[in-house]
């Protein structure tokens, strides 16, 4: 039992090293000139530790407006998409009325579509009125592709609620409104977690619409700014690979802080359910 156990941590540890490994990859890139890189020193420690490579990614960019317009893009868009998907999973889930299945398979068949079959339509749509290459030409697609998920990781949240909480509040004189602000916004607040984490990382890491839409340095995301690094006939690797490290840390920050909301939805489901 002893040695099954001992093989288990092994495999485990294994797993973990394999998992953090590109973490350390990225970042020891990101303090490396281009000949450690490509030289005698890919994966090593970096033999001349550049620290500056973060200076001049603050310095030398634009990185700073490409973070916070990220920030502002990534926030929105859970805000927005939180409210929205709520109340939506809450009628379809809970509520009885004529088109909620037509509804529900409208939602359902966003997420089937892929994002690059829209490009083109999408692209039409927002140049001819006028909303392309400003901040609502990306929130509007970014809120949109992100309903979908959402919804149906609240559906299957709120059929695993006892209806009995929502009848007894009723009883009690508890309006519609008032009962889903009161009693089950805060029961839902782990899906809600869930749904904001996939939300805020889809979001953060987005390329191709940001790419697309944007063409204004004022508006760009950080995942375009840090693809504009690359020049025409040189590159500074180790100062991609330092906007590289900055954009990952928020992700890193949101998991950690959210992941512990994401374990009691999943208990919490599997309980109730």
């Amino acid at each position: 039992m002893k040695m099954k156990k001992k093989i288990k941590f092994l495999l485990l540890c294994l797993i973990a090293l394999t998992q953090l490994f590109p973490l350390y990859w990225l970042f020891t890139f990101s303090l490396k000139s281009n000949g450690e890189i490509f030289g005698d020193n890919p994966i090593g420690l970096p033999q001349v530790w550049r620290w500056e490579n973060y200076g001049n990614a603050f310095t030398q960019t634009n990185l700073i407006r490409y973070f916070l317009n990220s920030v502002f893009y990534s926030m929105a868009t859970v805000a927005v998409a939180g409210i929205l998907s709520a109340m939506a999973a809450y009628a379809i889930a809970r509520m009885k009325w004529k088109l909620k299945s037509l509804v529900f398979g409208i939602f359902a068949l966003g997420i089937m579509i892929p994002a690059q079959a829209a490009l083109l339509p999408l692209f039409q749509v927002l140049d001819k009125t006028g909303l392309k290459g400003g901040y609502l030409g990306l929130l509007i697609p970014y809120i949109a592709g992100a309903l979908p998920m959402s919804i149906m990781i609240l559906i299957g949240f709120y059929k695993s609620i006892p209806i009995e909480i929502e009848e007894a509040a009723c009883i009690d004189g508890c309006g519609i409104f008032r009962c889903f602000a009161t009693i089950i916004l805060p029961i839902i607040k782990p899906a809600i977690a869930t749904a904001s984490i996939f939300t805020f990382l889809g979001t953060w890491n987005e390329l191709m619409l940001a790419n697309t839409f944007v063409d204004s340095d004022r508006y760009r995301t950080l995942p375009v700014g840090i693809m504009s690094f690359a020049g025409q006939y040189s590159t500074d690797w180790g100062l991609i690979g330092a906007g590289m490290v900055i954009a990952t840390l928020p992700t890193i920050v949101i998991y950690f802080i959210l992941s512990n909301q994401i374990q009691d939805s999943l208990v919490a489901g599997a309980v109730k359910g």
